[in-house]
Order: C-alpha cells, then sequence, then structure tokens
C-alpha cells in the first residue's frame, strides 16, 4: 500500500469541526492550542462553537480549516506512532487552503509559518474587494462548459476541476449568471452559486497573489519530504523555490483537482487519506479514480476506522512518514 494524505477546501469546515478529535487526542488538542496563542484569536472555539456565521467567514474559515486539518494529521501520526506503525506516505496534496496544510504535512513550512500565511491570505481575500462569485456546474464535463465560458473573455473561467461533472466556474457575476442557461441547453443539471465572497481561483484574484508574495521570505522554507503535487500544475514538487513561485499564482489559478489525483495514482499511489473536516476529497477521489481506497479521519470514528484498514495493509516498518 502506497499513501497519499490529502486536506480539505474551503467549503468543507462546520461548527464542531476537530472537537471530538482534540477530547481524544493529545496532538490533536495542541495544534488548536499552538493556534489559539500564535493569532491570538480564539481558533479553537471558533472551529468548535462557532457561531456558523463567523466560522464561514473566511478571515476565520481558511486559519480554522488548515488547524482542523493538522489535528487531524497530528492525531492519525499519534496513534500509528502509538501502534508501531509506519505510514507509507508518498504524496501530499490539498486542496486550495488545503495546499497549505499539505506543505506543512510534507515539512515544507512550520505550523506556525503556515499559519501565518493562511491567515494572511484570508484576510486578503476577504478585502479584496472585487465583485464576483463562483458557482458549481454539475453534470457536464470540463471541455464543453470551458468552451461556454471562453465566450465572456477574461471575465469567467473554470476555477476547479474537482471531479467528472462537478467542475467550479469563477468570475464576475454578470457574467456567471448570463452563462448559466448556455450551460444548462448544453446538459449540466444544475448550476449552483457557491457562498464565496469573491471570484477565487480566477485571474481576478493575481493581487491578492501577488501581497501573499511579498510575505513568502519571511517563512522558511525547506525541500518537500513527500512530494507535495501543486494545484496550479497537478505535478508533484519537491524544491522550496518552486512551491513558492506555484504557490503565489495557486489564488488566481484553477485547482486542477482531477490531474493532481490521476497524477498520484499513475506514480505508486492506492490509498488516500483526507485529513480534515468532512470528505469532499474523499468523495471526488472514488469519482476521479475508483480503483483507489478513499479513507477519511474528521473524528474518533473515522480515525479508528482507518487504522484499523491500515493495519492490516502496512507493513510494519516500509515508507517515508509525513511531517507533522
Amino acid at each position: 500500500m502506497t499513501l497519499a494524505l490529502l486536506f480539505s477546501p474551503q467549503g468543507s469546515q462546520a461548527v464542531g469541526m476537530g472537537r471530538e478529535l482534540a477530547d481524544v487526542s493529545p496532538a490533536a488538542r495542541s495544534c488548536y492550542e499552538e493556534a489559539d496563542r500564535l493569532l491570538e484569536w480564539p481558533v479553537s472555539a471558533t472551529c468548535w462553537d462557532g457561531p456558523e456565521e463567523r466560522l464561514n467567514d473566511t478571515r476565520q474559515t481558511q486559519p480554522c480549516l488548515f488547524t482542523t486539518s493538522l489535528a487531524a494529521l497530528a492525531a492519525l501520526r499519534e496513534a500509528a506512532a502509538r501502534g508501531g506503525m509506519v505510514l507509507p506516505v508518498l504524496r501530499a496534496a490539498g486542496h486550495s487552503v488545503g495546499e497549505y496544510a499539505a506543505l506543512v504535512a510534507a515539512g515544507v513550512l512550520s505550523f506556525a509559518d503556515g499559519l501565518r500565511l493562511v491567515a494572511l491570505r484570508g484576510r486578503l481575500m476577504a478585502d479584496a474587494g472585487v465583485d464576483g462569485g463562483m458557482a458549481a456546474v454539475m453534470g457536464l464535463d470540463r471541455q464543453r462548459i470551458a468552451a461556454i465560458v471562453g465566450k465572456a473573455g477574461d471575465d469567467l473561467v473554470v476555477a476547479n476541476d474537482n471531479a467528472p461533472g462537478q467542475v467550479v466556474i469563477s468570475g464576475a457575476r454578470d457574467a456567471i449568471a448570463a452563462a448559466e442557461p448556455r450551460l444548462l441547453a448544453a446538459g449540466a443539471r444544475r448550476v449552483i452559486p457557491l457562498r464565496v465572497s469573491g471570484p477565487f481561483h480566477s485571474r481576478l484574484m493575481a493581487p491578492v497573489g501577488e501581497a501573499l508574495a511579498r510575505a513568502f521570505p519571511a517563512a522558511e522554507w525547506r525541500p518537500a519530504d513527500p512530494a507535495v503535487v501543486s494545484n496550479v500544475t497537478a505535478q508533484p514538487v519537491v524544491a522550496g523555490d518552486e512551491i513558492r513561485a506555484l504557490l503565489a499564482r495557486q489564488v488566481s489559478s484553477p485547482v486542477e483537482w482531477v490531474a493532481s489525483v490521476r497524477r498520484m495514482v499513475a506514480d505508486g499511489v492506492d490509498t488516500f487519506i483526507e485529513c480534515g473536516s468532512g470528505a469532499a476529497l474523499a468523495g471526488m477521489v472514488r469519482r476521479i479514480a475508483p480503483e483507489a481506497r478513499s479513507l477519511t479521519v474528521t473524528d474518533p470514528a473515522t480515525l479508528a476506522a482507518t487504522l484499523a484498514e491500515l493495519r492490516e495493509r502496512v507493513p510494519e516498518s516500509t515508507g517515508s512518514e509525513a511531517h507533522a
């Protein structure tokens, strides 16, 4: 068995996320305690108690998801080590903001540096002041969607290629509205507006990427171990300088999730473990690569189920282990 660690995207947040893991795992709880201390606002209480409107504000959503994802990973590593198990991790990947958690998991960034960058990303995205939005297009392939939205010029783009028949578009709100009847006429089952504050992963977010890049030198960047699969290129990346350059482009580029999963499978990954809140990525993997196994760590029950499956299939001392 060869593993890839996956980290949850924005939209998977829910009040209460991570609380049960923190109750049973000292390693998970320490992630929340460190986040509270570093950001000087109650990340843990926002995750566990909300209110929902605060958790859904991207200024809070992004640090909360980052912390919850790494708390889930910490709980997994803690439990695996207690059982004498070495996790054979070949790749790490995260969807959108989840890519920052993947970089910490792979040892590229420290938890503190990653959290500070994610908090800045959330503030910059919230304050971008760009009038736009996003919508999920269900039941239509990417090529046909791209052909339709391409008629809007730079005002509308494919933003997330999540899974076959599940593509997100992003851009000016009037361009999304104008494209909807054309998408439905072409065979889309539904076009669902997303509750987001801007046209993320479109060229309109380029200034956010530029501002983030100016903050990158304050962090320490190390080579990735294991390699991290980039949202921008769907290719595994190891060198810190290359990771930084791609990360600056990420917020204004499409998330190439379908291609990322297919590349990981081609590289030998046969089991994916989503760490974080919910199982959005695990569901996408099942649609992209049904031959692969998809596991999750979101609470004590899913942690126990994942460990049980790993015990049956992981040799005691093979592979390399992701950093936390």
